[in-house]
C-alpha cells in the first residue's frame, strides 16, 4: 500500500493545523491573556466560550478557550480539504482501532461545521473538519492591532514517549519532515512536520504523553515578540515568560514561550522559511549541538522540558500519560542547562 494507506482507504487530504481548543479555569483570566496581551482578535464569547483568531486569519477562529474544572487540551484540529475528507478521517481512523466521534455542526465548536474527532494512535484528541464560517478580513485593519500582533495560529507541539511512532502516523497522513533531532546512530529525539509549505503543522517533543507541549502563534516582525515581552514586564507579569526571547537553531524562529494563567505553554514566534517545493530535504540537527534548540547557545529551563497540558478523551476526561524511554534533555549538553 502506498504512504496513507491502510485496510479503511485513504488518508484524509490534510491542508493545514487550524485551531486548538483549550480549557480554562478562570476564562477572564484567560481573555485577558490571549486577547489582551497576545493580540487575538475576539470572535465569539458566551459564558463558557471565547473563538480568538489572528489578524491575518479568514476564519471563524483559531484558539478556542472554553470553561472548565481543569486546565487541558480539549482538542487540536486540522482542516481538511472537502467535505468527503471529513469521512475519510472517519473510516481511516476506524480502521486502525481508534475511538471516533462524529460531531455535528450544531453540536460542536462555534463556527465550525460538520466534523470528525479521534483519539489518534499516540493518546491525542483530533478533530477533522472541512467547513468553516468566513470571517472579516482585518489584514490592513492596522487600528486594531495590539499586544504582540499574532497573525495567525501556526502549529502544534505535542510530547509524546515515541517519537518515531509518532512520525510514521503522521507520515501515513501525508505530513512530510523539515527537520529533525537525531542521535549519533539517528535516533530519533524530535521531528518537525508539515502540510503547509512552514517548517511544520505538528512537532513532537520527546517525554511523557500524550500531553500538549505548546501552540505556535505566528507574528509578522521580531519587534513584535520583543513588545510582547516589555508588555509582560511593565504590567509585573514577567513570571510568564518561561523561555526567551531567542533564535531557534530548528526552524530559524525568533520566539518567546510564555506561560498563561491556567499554565497552557505559547510561543510567539517569527522568522521561520518556505518548504513547499517538492524536493525540499530534511535538515538534521544532532542532539549534542547545542544550538538545535537555541542558535546564540543560551540555556533551556528544565520546565520546558518537563511540564506540559494534559490532554483530553472524547469523553472529556484528562488522559493517564506514558514516559518515554528516550527524552532529549537526557543529551547532556550546555544548551539544555540540565548537564
Amino acid at each position: 500500500m502506498t504512504t496513507g494507506e491502510h485496510r479503511a482507504g485513504p488518508a484524509p487530504d490534510v491542508v493545514r493545523a487550524a485551531y486548538a481548543q483549550l480549557t480554562v479555569t478562570d476564562l477572564a483570566g484567560a481573555r485577558w491573556f490571549w486577547a489582551d496581551l497576545l493580540g487575538l482578535h475576539v470572535q465569539y464569547e458566551d459564558g463558557d466560550t471565547l473563538c480568538l483568531r489572528g489578524t491575518d486569519e479568514l476564519t471563524h477562529h483559531s484558539v478556542v478557550l472554553r470553561r472548565g474544572d481543569v486546565a487541558a487540551l480539549d482538542h487540536i484540529a486540522y482542516r481538511v480539504r472537502t467535505p468527503e475528507d471529513v469521512d475519510r478521517a472517519e473510516r481511516f481512523f476506524a480502521g486502525r482501532g481508534c475511538p471516533t466521534l462524529r460531531v455535528p455542526a450544531r453540536e460542536g465548536t462555534p463556527g465550525v461545521g460538520d466534523a470528525v474527532r479521534v483519539v489518534d494512535p499516540l493518546g491525542f484528541p483530533v478533530e477533522f473538519f472541512h467547513d468553516i464560517e468566513r470571517a472579516e478580513r482585518l489584514i490592513q485593519r492596522f487600528d486594531l492591532r495590539h499586544g504582540a500582533e499574532v497573525s495567525r495560529l501556526d502549529h502544534f507541539n505535542i510530547c509524546t514517549p515515541d517519537v518515531p511512532a509518532a512520525y510514521a502516523h503522521y507520515a501515513s497522513l501525508g505530513f512530510r519532515c523539515s527537520e529533525t533531532i537525531e542521535g549519533d546512530a539517528h535516533e530519533l529525539y524530535a521531528a518537525w512536520m508539515y502540510r503547509k509549505p512552514t517548517v511544520h503543522d505538528v512537532a513532537f517533543t520527546s517525554g511523557a504523553g500524550p500531553r500538549l507541549h505548546h501552540l505556535g502563534l505566528a507574528t509578522h516582525e521580531s519587534h513584535h515578540v520583543l513588545r510582547a515581552a516589555d508588555v509582560l514586564g511593565a504590567l509585573h507579569q514577567e513570571h510568564r515568560i518561561e523561555r526567551g526571547p531567542g533564535r531557534h537553531g530548528v526552524s530559524n524562529a525568533f520566539y518567546l514561550y510564555l506561560r498563561d494563567p491556567d499554565g497552557h505553554r505559547v510561543e510567539i514566534y517569527t522568522s521561520d522559511y518556505y518548504t513547499g517545493d517538492p524536493d525540499h530535504e530534511t535538515y538534521r540537527w544532532n542532539v549534542r549541538d547545542d544550538r538545535r534548540r537555541d542558535f546564540w547557545g543560551n540555556a533551556v529551563v528544565a520546565s520546558w522540558y518537563k511540564e506540559a497540558s494534559p490532554v483530553c478523551g472524547l469523553d472529556g476526561t484528562v488522559q493517564p500519560v506514558s514516559d518515554g524511554a528516550l527524552e532529549e534533555s537526557s543529551a547532556r549538553v550546555g544548551a539544555d542547562g540540565l548537564g
